[in-house]
C-alpha cells in the first residue's frame, strides 16, 4: 500500500503546486495558512465515547477549497498533516517515518481527489461561494465532506488493517465513522464563514443554528456523561456500604469455619505423613518406613549384642509374565495378594514392606539363628506357591528369596539391604528358592563391576586382541582358515580369561560392540593375508556372533558395511551362532539369517548339542554348518554314550547337506575316530591353540604341518588349556 501512495501523493503535491495560480496568493492566503497551522497542530479534542480527536484543519482546510480552489487545499493539508506528525512524535508518540509518508499522502490524495470531483460537477468552486444561492452551496458542501470522509475513511481502514489484522469492520467503526460529524460540521461551518463574508441571509443563519443544536447536543452528551458517571460512583460507594455489612457476617462464618478447617488440616497432614511411609497400592511401609525401622535396629543391636535380627528380600518370580500376558491390573491385583499373605505371616515385631514393583523386604526380630530364618523363608515359599484368584482365573507365581543376618558389623540400613538383595540375586542364578548372604557373594558382586568398569574403559581404550585358532579340513589335512578369538590384554591384569569378562559384557550388552569390533579386525586381518599370497583367498574367518546382536535392527546393515569398507568377499566369512541364541526367538532368528545369507555370508551352530535345538526349527535355518561341543568330544571313546551322540550328530548333518566341524580335538585317537565317522573340519589342541597374531603369520607360512600327524603316536594330550578355555560366546 506504501508503494502505490508514496508515488501518487508525489504527483498530486507537484501537480498542485504546478497548477496553483501564482496571482491568487495574498494576504489573507498566507494568514490563513499560518493561522491554521499553529491551531491546528496544538488544539486536538477527544470526541467522548471514541477514539476519534477533532482537530479545527478541516474547517481551514475548507475555507481555503471554497476560497481558494482544491490546489491550494490540498498543499495547505499536505503541510498541516506533517508539522502534526512531527509535533506528535516530538511528545513522545510512537510514530515512524512510513507512518508519517503514509498520512501525508493519504491527506494530499483525498484532498485532491475531493477537490478534482467537485469541480468536475459543480464547476469553479471558489466562484460558487460568491454568487450561488444558498441551497446549492449547502449542495455541494454536502457533497465535499462526505466524499472527504468517504476516501479518507477507506485509506485509514485499509492501512490500519495491515498493521493491526483486525476485522474491517470494527476498525471502520471504531476510528471512522465519528469523523463523518466532524467533516459534515466542518464543512457547513466553512461555508457558512465563507458565505457571510459576503451577504447574511435567513437561510445562513438556519445553518448557523443547526450547527449550533449540534454542539448544544455534543455538550448535553458530555454533561449527561458526567451526570451517569456520578450515579455510578454513588450507587459504587452504597454497594460498598451493603457488602461491608455483609462481610462482617461472612467474617462471623469464617471464624466458625477456622476450627472445622484446621482440624481437617491435621487430618489431613496425618494422611500426607501416612502416604510418606506407606504404599499406595498395598498399604504396606514403603522403602523409607522399612530403612528407617532397620537403621534403629541396627542401633539396637550395637548396644545389646544379644540382640539379633534378619532381613529378607523377596523377588517374585514371573511377574512381568503376568503383567504382559493378563494385564497391569492383573499384576495389581497379584502384588495386592501376595501383599497380604505376607502380612497374615508377620509377628507384632516383624515388618513387611513393598520396596518397588515386585519386590518385598521383610524384618524378622528376635530370632535365635540361621535355621529360624531358613524356616521362616521355607514358610513363605510355601504360602506364595498357593494359586491367587485373580479375574476368575488361577494365577502361579514363586518368589526368590535372599537373607542377611544384621549384627554390629553394619553401619547403614542400606548396606544390610544390598546384601540380601545380592543373596536374592545368587538364589535366582542358583534357582534356589532362598539363598544365604556371605562375603564371598559381596566380593563377587564388587568384582563383577569392578569388570564392567573396567569393560567399557577397555573398549574406549582399544584394549581387545584377536587369537586365531586353525581349522583343519580333516581329508587333506590343510588349513581351512581360522575361528577369531576374542582376548582381552587388561593394561595390570594381562590377558583376562573369557569365562571372567564374556558372561559380564552379555548382562551389560557390551558383548555388542564387541562383536562388531571382531568382526572388522578379523575381517581387515585377512584381506591382508589375501592381498600378500594368492593362497590365502580360500581361508574362511568365523566370527562368533552374539544372541544379544538379533535384538537390533540394523545388525545386516553393520555387517554389509563392514565386509564392504574392508573389501572381504562374503563368502569368506562365517558367523557362529549359539544353539540356544538361536531358539530363544526362532521367527525372528530365520528371518536375520536368511537377510545375512542373501548377503552371501556362511552360518554355523556353535556347540551344537549342548542346548534344545527343535527338529522342526533346525531345518529352516539357513544355516552351512554344525559344530560339535568339545564336551562330546574330549570323552569319545568306542561305545560310549558321547560317541554315539556325536555320530548321531553327524548323521544329522548330512541328511540336513550340512559340513560338520569337531570342536576340542587333542588326540590322535579323537582325530581317528571323527575321520571315520565323516567329520569334515576339526579343531582343537592337536593341531594348535588360540595363537596371537604373530604366530597365526608363521602358521600360515607352513599350511601342511598336520599331514604327518596320523603317523606320530606320541603326541601329547596339551595341558593347561584353562587360560584359552572357550564357553559358548567365550570364543569372541
Amino acid at each position: 500500500m506504501l508503494a502505490t501512495t508514496i508515488p501518487l501523493a508525489i504527483a498530486v503535491f507537484a501537480y498542485s503546486i504546478y497548477t496553483f495560480p501564482v496571482q491568487e496568493i495574498d494576504i489573507n492566503l498566507m494568514f490563513l495558512w499560518i493561522t491554521m497551522l499553529i491551531l491546528c497542530s496544538f488544539t486536538h479534542i477527544q470526541i467522548p465515547r471514541t477514539k476519534t480527536h477533532v482537530t479545527l484543519s478541516d474547517l481551514f482546510i475548507f475555507i481555503t477549497f471554497l476560497t481558494y480552489g482544491g490546489e491550494a487545499a490540498t498543499i495547505l493539508a499536505m503541510s498541516e498533516i506533517l508539522l502534526t506528525c512531527f509535533i506528535s512524535r516530538r511528545k513522545g508518540l510512537n510514530m515512524n517515518n512510513s507512518t508519517i509518508i503514509m498520512n501525508v499522502g493519504i491527506a494530499g490524495i483525498t484532498t485532491f481527489a475531493t477537490a478534482a470531483t467537485a469541480t468536475y460537477f459543480f464547476g469553479q468552486i471558489n466562484l460558487i461561494a460568491k454568487s450561488v444561492e444558498i441551497s446549492y452551496l449547502l449542495l455541494l458542501l454536502l457533497y465535499v465532506s462526505g466524499v472527504q470522509f468517504l476516501l479518507n475513511s477507506i485509506y485509514a481502514t485499509l492501512f490500519t488493517f495491515s498493521k493491526t489484522n483486525k476485522d474491517i469492520r470494527q476498525i471502520w467503526y471504531e476510528y471512522c465513522l465519528n469523523a463523518l460529524v466532524i467533516y459534515v460540521a466542518s464543512a457547513i461551518t466553512a461555508g457558512i464563514i465563507v458565505k457571510g463574508l459576503h451577504n447574511i441571509d435567513p437561510v445562513l443563519i438556519s445553518i448557523s443554528l443547526v450547527v449550533a443544536f449540534i454542539g448544544y447536543f455534543t455538550y448535553r452528551r458530555n454533561v449527561d456523561d458526567v451526570r451517569d458517571t456520578a450515579e455510578l460512583a454513588e450507587n459504587a460507594e452504597r454497594q460498598r456500604a451493603e457488602q461491608a455489612e455483609h462481610h462482617i457476617k461472612e467474617l462471623q462464618g469464617h471464624i466458625a469455619q477456622q476450627e472445622v478447617t484446621e482440624k481437617a488440616l491435621r487430618e489431613s497432614r496425618e494422611k500426607f505423613r501416612h502416604a510418606a511411609y506407606h504404599d499406595g497400592l498395598t498399604d504396606l511401609p514403603n522403602r523409607n518406613l522399612f530403612t528407617k525401622k532397620l537403621q534403629f535396629l541396627l542401633k539396637k543391636a550395637k548396644e545389646d549384642t544379644g540382640f539379633h535380627f534378619a532381613v529378607l528380600f523377596l523377588d517374585l518370580n514371573r511377574f512381568k509374565t503376568v503383567n504382559d500376558s493378563l494385564g497391569h491390573s492383573t499384576g495389581d491385583s497379584l502384588i495386592v495378594g501376595v501383599a497380604m499373605r505376607l502380612a497374615a505371616l508377620m509377628r507384632k515385631a516383624d515388618i513387611v514392606a513393598r520396596l518397588n514393583g515386585d519386590e518385598f523386604a521383610i524384618i524378622l526380630n528376635g530370632i535365635e539363628g540361621v535355621d529360624d530364618v531358613i524356616h521362616f523363608a521355607e514358610l513363605v515359599r510355601e504360602k506364595l506357591s498357593l494359586p491367587f484368584s485373580l479375574d476368575e482365573r488361577q494365577v502361579f507365581t514363586g518368589v526368590s528369596i535372599g537373607i542377611a543376618i544384621g549384627g554390629k558389623t553394619y553401619e547403614d540400613a542400606e548396606d544390610i539391604l544390598r546384601d540380601a538383595d545380592i543373596a536374592m540375586y545368587q538364589a535366582k542364578k542358583s534357582e534356589k528358592h532362598y539363598s544365604v548372604f556371605d562375603k564371598k557373594m559381596h566380593t563377587t558382586a564388587v568384582k563383577l563391576l569392578e569388570v564392567e568398569t573396567d569393560l567399557r574403559y577397555a573398549i574406549e581404550e582399544d584394549e581387545f586382541v584377536a587369537y586365531y585358532q586353525p581349522i583343519v579340513d580333516l581329508k587333506s589335512m590343510n588349513l581351512m582358515g581360522f575361528e577369531a578369538l576374542m582376548r582381552w590384554n587388561h593394561p595390570t591384569r594381562g590377558l583376562v580369561p573369557p569365562g571372567e569378562f564374556i558372561p559380564v559384557s552379555e548382562n551389560t550388552g557390551l558383548i555388542i560392540p564387541m562383536t562388531l569390533w571382531m568382526l572388522r579386525d578379523s575381517c581387515e586381518k585377512l584381506a591382508s593375508w589375501r592381498a600378500t599370497n594368492s593362497e590365502n583367498e580360500s581361508l574362511i574367518m568365523s566370527v562368533n556372533l552374539s544372541g544379544k546382536h538379533f535384538a537390533q535392527n540394523d545388525l545386516v546393515e553393520q555387517v554389509k558395511k563392514i565386509l564392504n569398507e574392508t573389501g572381504v568377499p562374503p563368502q569368506s566369512i562365517k558367523l557362529e551362532i549359539t544353539e540356544s541364541a538361536v531358539m530363544d526367538n526362532a521367527e525372528q532368528v530365520i528371518s536375520i539369517l536368511n537377510q545375512l545369507k542373501r548377503v552371501g555370508i556362511k552360518l554355523s551352530i556353535d556347540d551344537f548339542g549342548t542346548g534344545y535345538s527343535s527338529l522342526s526349527y533346525l531345518h529352516r535355518f539357513p544355516i552351512d554348518t554344525l559344530k560339535i561341543d568339545r564336551s562330546f568330544v574330549s570323552s569319545m571313546e568306542n561305545g560310549t554314550e558321547n560317541g554315539e551322540i556325536v555320530r548321531t550328530v553327524i548323521a544329522l548333518a548330512k541328511a540336513l547337506n550340512l559340513d560338520i566341524i569337531a570342536e576340542g580335538i587333542e588326540t590322535i585317537h579323537q582325530l581317528h575316530q571323527l575321520k571315520i565317522l565323516g567329520a569334515e573340519y576339526g579343531q582343537g589342541y592337536l593341531f594348535s591353540r588360540p595363537l596371537p597374531l604373530d604366530e597365526t603369520e608363521k602358521l600360515l607360512e607352513d599350511r601342511g604341518r598336520w599331514k604327518n600327524i596320523m603317523s606320530n603316536r606320541n603326541i601329547p594330550v596339551l595341558q593347561h588349556r584353562k587360560s584359552d578355555e572357550i564357553i559358548n560366546l567365550g570364543d569372541l
